[in-house]
């Protein structure tokens, strides 16, 4: 029996065996999980001339070095958003699309209140580096939501080594989605499967507001929401039994 094949983009914090090791589990052995890192990421600096598209070229080389035509993508935060640009430029390679948070869904029909909260994001860039992750978090969940810290073990307070790429990264991200050209037409043509998880204690200035928007885009939408998640404290990671149920869900479903 052939496994079902998908692709998993992890965010611009955590690396992707870390952010999904809990998810591939609940996802048992019948699917063939592969894991990508961001490109971003992959040397010790973000390349100079960074974009959605290097993400996208990445994605591409990864998939056929598989050779994989067509696979189910999902994307959570940064991956979301890569995992969108990739759906625009080659719909006709992903089978089904799970966004799970996408830090950023192209720049048309923002809400004055997210239009705001971008402003804040944009003010990340003069903050000092002992304060940057705190202030990336802190936009990123509910006011008055409490958020452990992000990539550090229980048992240290120590940071692991690959933190120290995070400020930049995210940096890198967030200046190419504000000049990258989403291609909206090509995401409403797209008529299979999307499937959107979203936090109900995240930011609902940042990603309800995107979910609002992708609703108005995509034919075949479905949202979950999880009443007691952050951006931080995602689904994916904490409730993996039933990410990957609606997962597998979205799959049957593409599959006709």
């Amino acid at each position: 029996m052939e496994r079902t094949r998908a692709v998993l983009l992890p965010g611009s914090v955590l690396p992707a065996d870390l952010a999904y090791s809990e998810l591939v589990k609940s996802l048992g052995p019948h699917i063939d999980a592969a894991l990508k890192d961001l490109e971003v990421y992959a040397g010790p600096e973000p390349p100079e001339d960074y974009t959605l598209d290097t993400e996208v070229e990445g994605l591409r080389r990864f998939a056929d070095e598989r050779g994989w035509d067509s696979f189910h993508l999902v994307g959570y935060s940064g991956g979301g958003a890569s995992a969108l640009a990739f759906t625009a430029k080659h719909p006709d390679r992903v089978l089904s699309l799970a966004l799970l948070e996408p830090a950023w869904a192209g720049s048309w029909d923002w809400t004055p209140e997210h239009r705001h909260l971008w402003r804040e994001y944009d003010q990340l860039q003069s903050a000092p580096r002992d304060e940057f992750m705190k202030n990336f978090i802190r936009l990123g969940v509910k006011e008055g939501v409490k958020v452990a810290p992000v990539g550090t073990a229980a048992e240290s307070t120590e940071p692991p080594a690959w933190m120290d790429k995070r400020p930049a990264g995210i940096l890198a991200l967030l200046n190419t989605f504000k000049t990258y050209d989403l291609n909206r037409s090509a995401l409403a043509a797209y008529d299979r499967p999307v499937y959107f998880a979203l936090g109900g204690l995240s930011n609902p200035h940042d990603y309800a507001a995107i979910a609002e928007v992708l609703i108005e885009v995509f034919p075949d939408f479905q949202l979950e929401v999880f009443e007691e998640r952050h951006h931080f404290d995602p689904p994916h990671r904490v409730e993996p039994d039933r990410v990957a149920a609606s997962l597998k869900a979205l799959w049957k479903r593409a599959a006709g």
